[in-house]
């Protein structure tokens, strides 16, 4: 149980819906920050405005998916209130404060770092990515079938990278029928695309090796699918980029080129955010059982 932790929740989506009721569940008590339009309430929730809240009081502090921005402003799809986080209310929290985000930032590194506390990024964990991999093949899924007119049984796809969401994507798609290849640097990777029975192509040869594709699926957050190798690809592929933001796709010139190139990052929360809620609050509650474990051990 997590009874007499002071949980701040500040923004988010649909997934922290989740999350909140999985910590109330566990007798939490939580104060939530922009979540003023949210029409049902949880019991031990209050929803707060933020100079409200008593941060001095406050044992973790939960942040959406995206963190902030790069002015530390926080995504708050239940309110129209501009929620801002600054050095000052982190540096009013207890030493012991932990905030939790799914990914971070400049801001974010700068911020922790003046005021001393800890940044745990959800989306670092190994387990929270690889099942987030699930809900984000399903949406590649959908994505290459409402953006192609072919199958994907029999269809040529690249899949671009091998780390947690990439093997999940590859092995998906070629349980569906499809023909899969896939890049990779690391030899080890190369030997593992092998052992799966897919094609496997060294990053250096993808100009060559795209010339053939339906659909291109980068999962590598730096530019791979250069305006070099969309010019060799078939002016009916499909790229879906699954990178997170800026992507590692040129599209600027993908749509000079005229081939359809889709950013998308997050796909967990659009197309299953209840079940990719309750995988960020399952790895949450416990690394929150954790934190009152610390907090007992250094009171004894």
């Amino acid at each position: 149980m997590l009874t007499g932790l002071n949980v701040a929740v500040i923004g988010g989506d649909a997934r922290q819906l989740e999350v909140i009721r999985k910590l109330t569940e566990l007798d939490a008590k939580l104060f939530l920050i922009g979540f003023d339009q949210l029409d049902h309430g949880f019991t031990g929730a209050s929803k707060v405005k933020l100079d409200e809240v008593q941060f001095k009081e406050i044992d973790a502090i939960i942040l959406p998916i995206p963190g902030t921005n790069h002015e530390g402003i926080i995504d708050t799809v239940f309110s129209n209130e501009e929620v801002k986080l600054t050095e000052d209310l982190v540096k009013s929290t207890p030493p012991h404060c932990v905030i939790y985000s799914g990914i971070t930032n400049a801001y974010l590194d700068k911020i922790v770092q003046s005021t001393d506390r800890k940044l745990i990024q959800l989306f670092e964990r190994d387990d929270v990515a690889i099942y987030n991999s699930i809900p984000t093949v399903e949406g590649t899924i959908m994505m290459v079938i409402q953006h192609t007119d072919i199958t994907i049984h029999g269809s040529k796809i690249a899949v671009l990278g091998l780390g947690r969401v990439g093997m999940s994507v590859a092995r998906t798609f070629s349980a569906l029928g499809a023909n899969v290849k896939v890049g990779a640097r690391d030899t080890a990777h190369i030997a593992r695309i092998t052992e799966m029975g897919l094609t496997p192509f060294y990053l250096d040869a993808i100009q060559k090796e795209v010339e053939d594709i339906d659909v291109c699926i980068n999962t590598i957050p730096h530019l791979i699918v250069t305006a070099q190798v969309i010019s060799k690809m078939p002016a009916h592929t499909l790229i879906v980029d699954l990178a997170s933001k800026p992507g590692g796709t040129d599209f600027r010139y993908a749509e000079k080129r005229g081939i359809k190139a889709l950013l998308a990052p997050g796909l967990p929360g659009i197309v299953a955010p209840k079940t990719a809620g309750q995988i960020i609050a399952n790895v949450l509650s416990q690394l929150l059982h954790d934190l009152v474990k610390e907090r007992k051990g250094s009171s004894q």
